[in-house]
């Protein structure tokens, strides 16, 4: 029912059949009260009172309900859904960490409840880095929150360079054993652009310009949110066309046979890094190394250590930097945000140091012959006695 403009309004809630009253009170704000009731005359009444107290100057804003850590995290989980944030897995995992305080009023939590919580995720074995995505969560969600009171978060040292480089013959290595399309084109692209491997996992045929040579990630898909765009190489040309035959256009471009889509590749990845020495698989049943099939034992549980998808993002990193690309442009190509998270990756390995070390090796002795030459052609004095004597 419309109403006089300035009178207010009642309406009802989705899913509910009682009535809701909304007013402006002084200064504009608007304010939404549920009355409880189903009953439209009741309602009116309410509405009545309030616009009478506004007149008046004597309304009194009701205030609001403090929200515990939980309610918070959730207003955080939907600003995820709502932006089509792709972290949200990993924001679900940090939560889980996170729930011991959920039942927690927000402004109940001080910088000495935050401290206590730091030890006991230290004691558990996690990482700093660890602690401080969990505790930056935290704080988003009470600012989305808009809580009154925001304690001090703590924050942890990092050593948080990124280390680990797969090298152009290791890479060939994996190449040569690679026996399944999906993977032959995970390596290629991975160590050519750097890209995530979510980011790669997500690609489909329709992302893919064969006529131009290019491919794009949709910002949904990249994690700062923006769109990206490279051109295809020859040999990601070649793998990529024939990645897409008999593909539609929403399909995924990584598929197994019967065009499944490739979700969880580790135990191929694992096997691939042992069979070219970049890996190593550990039964863990008799701690002897394996191959990632059954072990000896009977045990087919086997602990990783090696290589990992996400070296590749240095690797490419560092090959573009070696061919004279510029810093920009890396940047552009993989996907970082700030050149500070870009040199977090470390992109200079124990061949880099020796190759400078040469150079300046290179440097001194040209300086020396250098200092020499000039020395030689300086004028020289005179013997004693010379003045005055004719040849």
């Amino acid at each position: 029912m419309s109403r006089r403009r300035g009178s207010g309004s009642i309406f009802q809630q989705p899913g509910t059949d009682n009535w809701t009253i909304q007013y402006y009170a002084r200064g504009g704000k608007r304010v939404r009260e549920a009355t409880g009731s189903n009953d439209y005359k009741a309602a009116q009444q309410k509405l009545t009172q309030r616009l009478g107290q506004i007149d008046k100057g004597e309304f009194i804003e009701r205030p609001k309900k403090p929200l515990t850590v939980g309610e918070l995290f959730e207003g955080l989980r939907r600003h995820y859904r709502v932006n089509r944030r792709r972290s949200l897995g990993s924001l679900e995992f940090r939560w889980k960490h996170l729930r011991v305080f959920g039942d927690f009023l927000a402004i109940h939590i001080t910088e000495d409840r935050l401290k206590v919580y730091v030890d006991e995720r230290l004691k558990e074995g996690a990482s700093n880095a660890s602690v401080n995505r969990e505790l930056s969560a935290l704080k988003t969600a009470f600012h989305i929150g808009r809580v009154p009171r925001m304690p001090e978060f703590p924050h942890l040292t990092e050593d948080n360079a990124r280390t680990g480089f797969i090298k152009q013959h290791e890479f060939d290595r994996m190449v040569k054993h690679a026996d399944q399309p999906w993977l032959r084109l995970f390596l290629e692209l991975g160590f050519t652009y750097g890209w995530r491997r979510s980011e790669l996992l997500h690609l489909r045929v329709e992302q893919v310009d064969l006529l131009e040579k290019t491919m794009r990630l949709d910002p949904i898909q990249t994690k700062n949110a923006r769109p990206r765009e490279v051109a295809m190489t020859a040999k990601v040309y070649e793998l990529v066309k024939q990645a897409i035959i008999g593909k539609n256009p929403t399909d995924h471009l990584l598929a197994r046979k019967g065009n499944k889509p490739v979700k969880d590749f580790r135990e191929s990845w694992q096997k691939l890094c042992a069979k070219v020495s970049l890996g190593k698989l550990t039964c863990r049943k008799c701690q002897k190394v394996g191959d990632g099939n059954k072990c000896k034992c009977g045990s087919d549980a086997f602990k990783y250590t090696g290589r990992t998808p996400h070296d590749f993002r240095r690797s490419a990193a560092k090959l573009l930097r070696e061919a004279g690309v510029a810093e920009s442009t890396i940047m552009n190509v993989a996907g970082w945000s700030t050149a500070q998270t870009f040199r977090r990756y470390a992109i200079v390995d124990s061949s880099d140091i020796r190759a400078a070390v040469v150079k300046l090796e290179q440097a001194r002795v040209v300086n020396s012959h250098s200092f020499g030459h000039n020395r030689a052609s300086e004028p020289q004095p005179e013997p004693e006695g010379a003045k005055g004597m004719v040849n």
